[in-house]
């Protein structure tokens, strides 16, 4: 079932589009909730009226017929909801990801487990890093860590308002930590891992609204090329 104009707004209606959510499924896959924040990430400038006409929609009944309670337990999912973004293009997301894996090469080259990061400001590339913590016998050299100290001087600013950071593995708690402090805008990663990432895999920092609530994230960006070259670096340790 196609979303429609009434009862949504013109202009929800075509922002809704340009985030590929038409039809009654789509917006019940994100719900009520995730949609409305990313229609403000779109830059909208919606009232809670859209929330409960989302949320109504998903129920299929009239907004009216939401009770006080019901639209208070909304807001307050509203308030613990983790960041939403609007994301770049698959096509831009997977340009850059292919520099943060020429990054990844260079780790394995070293003998550093390949990793491999990209900060990237108003659409270009401002630093790129990989792992070093072997050959600088210093464990906080991470490919995200490098990126991000690369970026600040770059900017002359240890805080990267508005910066994206392309990593191709999903990152562990002291990265995720060093990325959410600097309010990077946007995480986005390729590969998961299963047993220290800090992006949903063991822990989700990036969802806890006790810190500091800048950045989103987004996984599994050429996934299969990142995993493959971690595969392979093992394996030819082995």
């Amino acid at each position: 079932m196609q979303l429609t104009h009434p009862p949504l707004s013109l202009t929800v209606l075509h922002t809704l589009h340009s985030l590929d959510i038409r039809t009654l499924a789509d917006l019940h896959a994100h719900g009520s909730v995730e949609t409305f924040l990313l229609l403000k990430a779109a830059g909208l400038t919606i009232t809670r009226s859209t929330l409960w006409q989302l949320e109504a929609m998903i129920r299929g009944i009239s907004a009216q017929k939401l009770q006080p309670s019901e639209k208070a337990a909304l807001l307050e999912k509203l308030k613990q909801h983790p960041p939403v973004n609007v994301f770049p293009p698959l096509t831009e997301m997977e340009r850059f990801m292919r520099e943060a894996l020429v990054q990844a090469e260079q780790s394995a080259l070293l003998g550093e487990i390949p990793v491999g990061a990209v900060v990237v400001h108003q659409n270009r590339i401002i630093a790129a890093a990989h792992n070093t913590c072997i050959t600088g016998c210093n464990i906080s050299q991470h490919a995200e860590i490098n990126a991000l100290a690369a970026a600040g001087k770059a900017l002359n600013n240890y805080r990267l308002d508005g910066c994206d950071v392309y990593i191709t593995l999903e990152p562990c708690n002291m990265c995720a930590g060093a990325l959410i402090q600097a309010r990077v805008q946007r995480v986005i990663y390729g590969a998961k891992e299963p047993k220290t990432g800090a992006a949903g895999s063991v822990t989700d920092l990036f969802s806890d609204i006790r810190l500091n609530r800048h950045t989103s994230i987004k996984g599994g960006i050429l996934a299969d090329e990142c995993s493959d070259m971690l595969k392979r670096f093992f394996s030819n340790r082995r």
